[in-house]
């Protein structure tokens, strides 16, 4: 399979972050804690140079906690405030605040010296699609996000969100989407399901899924279906489709169907806690 996402408005996007930039504090990055490197948009690093950046690694508790601590350390020397979190978790967001605080303490120490006093900090959140973007911002504004209106420079009526007393969020919701060239990056999100699936040969997939965890999680799936994995990855797949009851007429398996079990397996967390890739392979 040949990955990609059709790129048709980069440009507007790339523009549209370059203007908004100027009016930010702080940009908070959301990736996919099981795939932080091929969940971060590479373009951010170009836009953003200069401001002060937060990574936060979410769906952390369907990683490998140990996998995750090592992506935590590789992207703090890069400079980077970093955070494991779930963002449908709300006792996790008072961490993420502390960490846009510390993220932001020369910009608050600068206008502390000028006068300027409570005055919130301004972000922009950006993240690729399926990364949990819209969880994270419902979880921490709460239902009712506060609209406090144009702020001045501001052109084109942008909102802000007010995420709390001393945050708030430009909203610009759907400007950044990854162009990748690493086809190992593409099936990685694949995997995650940021690729829709439509446009994917899922059965194709799934043989790439279970190559992959048999060389990373051995025995992962003889403990979640019971079946051997030493075989070739179509008589795997065969084996889930027969144990799962993946059946048709004639008792013949539904290998596609018993691909899309698989698959929504592991993005739903049933199949444990695996991250798809590691820093030491970077």
């Amino acid at each position: 399979m040949y990955f990609q996402w059709y790129p048709g408005h980069m440009t507007k996007a790339r523009r549209t972050m370059q203007e908004d930039i100027k009016l930010i504090d702080v940009i908070i990055e959301l990736v996919d804690a099981r795939l932080p490197y091929s969940s971060k948009n590479p373009d951010i690093d170009t836009l953003a140079a200069g401001k002060s950046r937060v990574l936060l690694l979410n769906k952390a508790d369907m990683a490998d906690a140990a996998v995750t601590e090592k992506w935590k350390r590789y992207y703090e020397e890069q400079g980077y405030f970093t955070l494991a979190v779930n963002a449908t978790k709300k006792n996790e967001l008072k961490a993420v605040n502390q960490l846009i605080q510390k993220a932001c303490r020369e910009k608050i120490e600068r206008d502390r010296k000028r006068g300027i006093l409570n005055r919130p900090i301004r972000a922009m959140i950006v993240g690729i699609p399926n990364v949990g973007k819209s969880t994270f911002i419902n979880s921490f504004a709460g239902r009712a996000c506060a609209k406090t209106g144009n702020r001045p420079g501001v052109t084109r009526g942008k909102q802000w969100i007010r995420l709390n007393k001393q945050v708030e969020l430009l909203d610009t919701p759907g400007i950044l989407w990854p162009k990748f060239e690493d086809q190992s990056v593409g099936l990685r999100l694949a995997f995650i399901g940021s690729i829709k699936d439509e446009l994917l040969q899922r059965t194709e997939l799934a043989l790439d899924f279970i190559a992959f965890i048999r060389e990373q999680y051995a025995e992962t799936l003889t403990n979640m279906y019971g079946v051997e994995e030493t075989g070739e990855e179509p008589a795997v797949l065969e084996a889930i489709g027969q144990v799962r009851k993946c059946l048709k007429k004639g008792n013949e398996v539904d290998v596609e169907k018993a691909a899309s079990l698989l698959l929504d397996d592991f993005r739903n967390g049933r199949l444990g806690h695996i991250s798809l890739e590691r820093p030491d392979e970077k």
